[in-house]
């Protein structure tokens, strides 16, 4: 991906970039491959009601594997003082570009200081309990929890319907915790396993 996006001569990508997260389901397997902070989760029914099960890690520069790829490759992991809790990663010597994730589609300017364009890739063998798939950006996150994603998802009546239900919650919440902020991007798409919803899968994104 990255060689196409090199390809893009009207593209400027050396400070932009982006995350991806993808699912293959072929019968009750189901593949998962993730590339920087955007998220999976698996919706299944317990006893008590629905449980999120995070399927895919975030890779931010604050996990201790990441950061030590960056740092190897002279790139610098720092938290801005406004922002303690956020790590970011920054070239050598410069104060850019502040990214805050350790795999990215594009980005070049830190492609030789740790950031890398390799998912990763896992698998789960589905179960008749297993009731759909999550897959959103980091916006969707950063806002609800797996839970309370997973909860507005097994109330619709359709994956479209999942899909903006979880998108107008986020974005809600967005200008509730931080009316002053940018809201970050906040796309959905809903995969359900079951017979409940058999229409198609579309991402809705605000």
């Amino acid at each position: 991906m990255d060689k196409e996006i090199k390809l893009q001569e009207n593209l400027d990508s050396s400070c932009s970039g982006t995350t991806a997260v993808i699912v293959i389901k072929q019968g009750e397997d189901l593949f998962i491959a993730n590339l920087g902070d955007s998220r999976a989760v698996l919706g299944t029914t317990r006893e008590n009601g629905i449980e999120a099960i995070q399927l895919t890690t975030d890779l931010k520069p604050a996990l201790p594997s990441e950061a030590e790829r960056i740092r190897a490759c002279d790139g610098r992991v720092v938290a801005l003082k406004q922002e303690p809790n956020i790590q970011r990663v920054w070239l050598p010597h410069i104060d850019l570009p502040g990214l805050a994730m350790s795999r990215a589609f594009g980005d070049f300017i830190l492609k030789d200081h740790g950031i890398i364009a390799t998912p990763d890739v896992s698998y789960r063998r589905l179960t008749s309990k297993d009731r759909f798939v999550v897959l959103a950006t980091d916006g969707v996150w950063d806002v609800l929890s797996n839970s309370e994603v997973a909860s507005i998802v097994w109330e619709a009546d359709s994956a479209q319907a999942a899909a903006k239900v979880v998108t107008e919650t986020a974005v809600a919440t967005w200008r509730r915790k931080f009316p002053s902020a940018k809201i970050d991007d906040c796309t959905v798409v809903c995969l359900f396993l079951q017979d409940k919803l058999h229409d198609h899968v579309v991402p809705v994104k605000i």
